[in-house]
């Protein structure tokens, strides 16, 4: 934004003034922060942490802990799990320490021109976002591991690890210190500490080089069942993929730190991903290509997200939540990406990759949720939904992952169609990574101008429809542009249906879900019933769907459930089953120029 003239001589005085009031700040302090990581006893699932903090002179100064971590969008109060908290100065005389928030403390220096903190940190927590020791290895993560000074000045963090001695290496993307032996480490900033998670122990590690920069594939708990230096071939050509799409590698180094504990999920960093999975995931072909397009989506987010993301996901405040309405783009067309450029790098074939594309679709016209919240919103509440589903999330709110991916697949589509074929949302996504990277980030209305002048045309009432409103996305430009259809199906399957979704719990069958507008939402049944009898036979658990098939569409059944311990009988009357609908295809009569829109679409 330009800001007119008298704008900014107000600023050059309020500049020149602001020493002047707040001159009792002292200057930031040029010694580091650093850090000592030791695991005298990893098996009850704890490191020890020092921490030496410069004071700058002052009587006091106040320590803080990240309560939520980027790239996850709910508050996860990570000081629950820190313990024995002290506070020392250099000569071992023990200081002052008081807790005065949730997540601060303030100590008392005593003229100390630096205090260690000494506190633990109870790991056992299996998830990309939090922290785990155990006796075999160390998962840790910068926001759950490291109090830092409150004072929000810029500091250099030091991390300096003492391995077990069975553990032999330290893997982080973080930078190495000078004459580090490969456990001393230095961030420039907070930002990059709490963005470099760290895989301590003796994982099994394998290297490629793109560009130039190396990459490594982490891979921890592979048990002789994961073939690494495969699946690290195929990371290689991921890389190369998204080299082509973007231009360059915004790196130095790139980690994937794959965590094989039959646990899942992802987060994405500036140089590492941290991933989850399986031991079995690899085994058949779809776990395979399930990993992959995991690891393709948290790659593509070291452009967006990490580099081109809504103004207002940075600076980063890891004490409060900030509010977001564009993780459509930054989720949502990320997912998209993650299926689209494991096609183009031929890991995956076009009818695999409409398989995944047509489960956006499907998911998202499945679910009554989309009908209530539009997806600007589903990112600004990601905070209190996103992270928090219930049994009526279905009907009350749609996630941003996956209206964004099916947005990102009608806007490709409108800007091809819009410039017969010369622009498309790779253009929109280089345009916008180059003006917005980095420091800056990038508003909505930026956003919607980029689209609109990569489109040559107006996009307004698209853009409102779309992101603002409950309203229906329209798929006739798409499927036109592309060539493809939507499969044929008859509407209705002919079969009884309850619309109740079940689980088996300990020899239950307990109902899980009920969308709106089910026969069991009509007639009241309700989440966590557990099911006992269909009229006056038990039904047990696994039974439902064969139990079903004695009756017919229009069939009246009184359903026997145990709610809260109380026996109810309440009468359903059974529908027709819908048929899955909304699964692509190319259409037979496509044109010649259609078949040329789809063929430069999979590149």
């Amino acid at each position: 934004m330009r800001l007119l003239p008298i704008r900014l001589a107000l600023a050059s005085i309020l500049a020149l003034m602001l020493p002047a009031l707040v001159g009792a700040q002292p200057a930031p302090s040029q010694e580091p922060i650093r850090y000592t990581l030791r695991f005298p006893a990893p098996h009850t699932h704890y490191v020890e942490v020092e921490a030496s903090f410069p004071t700058a002179g002052q009587p006091q100064i106040d320590v803080m802990m990240a309560v939520w971590t980027p790239g996850s969008y709910l508050v996860r109060e990570y000081e629950k799990n820190v313990e024995d908290i002290s506070a020392r100065a250099r000569d071992g005389g023990a200081l002052a320490i008081e807790k005065t928030l949730k997540n601060r403390w303030r100590i008392r220096t005593n003229g100390a021109p630096a205090v260690t903190v000494a506190y633990r940190v109870y790991c056992r927590e299996m998830g990309v976002r939090s922290n785990w020791v155990e006796d075999g290895f160390a998962m840790l993560n910068g926001a759950a591991t490291f109090i830092t000074l409150a004072d929000q000045r810029p500091h250099v963090h030091e991390v300096n690890v003492e391995l077990p001695q069975a553990w032999h290496r330290v893997m982080t993307a973080m930078p190495d210190a000078p004459d580090s032996g490969g456990v001393r480490f230095r961030a420039p900033d907070f930002d990059t500490l709490v963005d470099s998670p760290m895989v301590l122990g003796n994982p099994a590690v394998y290297e490629f080089t793109v560009d130039g920069k190396k990459h490594f594939l982490v891979n921890t708990g592979e048990g002789g069942v994961w073939d690494g230096a495969a699946i690290a071939r195929d990371l290689e050509k991921i890389v190369q993929q998204a080299r082509t799409l973007w231009g360059s590698l915004p790196y130095d180094k790139y980690l994937f730190l794959n965590m094989i504990t039959e646990s899942g999920g992802g987060i994405e960093h500036k140089g590492s991903t941290m991933l989850m999975s399986s031991r079995w995931a690899t085994r058949t072909h779809r776990g395979y290509l399930g990993f992959l397009r995991l690891a393709s989506h948290e790659y593509f987010h070291a452009w967006n997200v990490k580099r081109l993301r809504p103004l207002e996901l940075g600076p980063f405040d890891y004490e409060h939540e900030v509010y977001p309405k564009g993780l459509w783009v930054s989720e949502g067309f990320t997912d998209y990406y993650g299926a689209l450029q494991l096609w183009r790098a031929g890991l995956q074939t076009r009818d695999e990759f409409f398989e995944e594309l047509s489960g956006f679709i499907q998911q998202l016209q499945n679910s009554p949720g989309r009908l209530t919240q539009s997806v600007e919103m589903s990112s600004f509440d990601a905070w209190i939904k996103q992270y928090r589903p219930d049994e009526n999330s279905i009907n009350s709110s749609i996630s941003y992952y996956t209206k964004g991916s099916v947005i990102a697949f009608v806007l490709d589509a409108k800007l091809r169609t819009a410039t017969h074929g010369a622009k498309t949302l790779d253009d929109l996504m280089r345009t916008l990574y180059q003006r917005y990277s980095g420091a800056r980030g990038f508003t909505e209305n930026q956003f919607r101008a980029a689209a609109q002048e990569i489109a040559g045309t107006n996009l307004h009432a698209w853009f409102t429809k779309t992101l603002q409103t409950t309203e229906e996305l329209d798929y006739t430009e798409a499927l036109e542009w592309f060539g493809l259809r939507f499969r044929a199906h008859d509407e209705l399957t002919g079969k009884a249906w309850l619309g109740a979704t079940t689980r088996s719990d300990a020899g239950r069958e307990v109902i899980l879900q009920i969308k709106r507008g089910t026969p069991a939402y009509t007639a009241g049944l309700d989440a966590e019933d557990e099911i006992l009898a269909i009229g006056d036979f038990r039904l047990r658990a696994g039974q439902l769907p064969a139990r079903l098939e004695q009756y017919k569409p229009g069939d009246t059944v009184s359903v026997l459930v145990a709610r809260r311990d109380e026996l109810k009988r309440i009468d359903v009357v059974l529908g027709n089953e819908p048929v899955a609908t909304w699964r692509l295809e190319v259409q037979p009569d496509a044109t010649s120029d259609q078949k040329a829109h789809f063929t430069g679409w999979g590149g």
